[in-house]
């Protein structure tokens, strides 16, 4: 199993679709990665030589920022809206969309599950 950026990426799996499983790595990154390494993107990770695995995890040491250093970023954005107060900030405050949607019927994803309200019994 091929090891890189603390993630243990699957064997079976396409070069170009195993560095999608770090964080910050998507298909378009994977595959700038991929042809900088001069690895062919439809190789296998178990079919990788140790040299090009080496490539790979140094390019992506030297030029992006992944895994918990994007997450620790990302973390620390949210933290300075909500700081300042500026809109966005506000509904992450208050586990709101940020981003426009609607939220008198959806947003069921941000706002968590539905709770029941029961309604007051009516005396007789």
């Amino acid at each position: 199993m091929v090891r890189i950026a603390g993630i243990d990426l699957p064997d079976n799996k396409r070069a170009e679709i195993a560095l999608t499983y770090i964080f910050g790595i998507g298909r378009s990154h994977s595959n700038m990665i991929l042809d900088e390494a001069g690895v062919d993107k439809s190789q296998r990770m178990k079919d990788l030589t140790m040299d090009e695995v080496s490539t790979i995890s140094k390019i992506i040491q030297d030029k992006y920022v992944v895994e918990g250093d994007l997450r620790k970023q990302v973390q620390m954005d949210v933290k300075r809206l909500m700081e300042i107060n500026c809109y966005r900030g506000i509904r992450h405050k208050r586990r709101l969309p940020c981003r426009g949607q609607r939220t008198h019927t959806n947003a069921r994803t941000v706002r968590g599950k539905r709770s029941v309200v029961v309604g007051k019994k009516r005396k007789k």
